[in-house]
């Protein structure tokens, strides 16, 4: 498995939790309103994105794309290709 980028669209979030269920290394849950951040994400234009080289990270991330239901997570290959 190569690098992965994730991206989360925190606006379309609506705080189920689901993503840090099945990836909880990557997101959690912010007290104060209840969405989902992107652990280590830059922010640019309403969008967290996270490059993760880590190759144990595209499972547990496309775990949690598949999981929201508000369809706020995405994850494309290192180069940046949606799948």
């Amino acid at each position: 498995m190569a690098a992965v980028v994730v991206t989360l669209q925190r606006d379309k979030c609506i705080g189920c939790g689901y993503c840090t269920d099945v990836a909880g290394e990557y997101f959690s849950m912010d007290p104060s309103d209840g969405k989902c951040l992107l652990r280590g994400a830059a922010m640019k234009k309403g969008f967290y994105t996270l490059r993760c080289t880590d190759p144990l990270a595209e499972t547990p991330c496309r775990s949690a794309q598949e999981s929201c239901p508000a369809g706020a997570i995405r994850v494309a290959a290192g180069g940046g290709r949606s799948e």
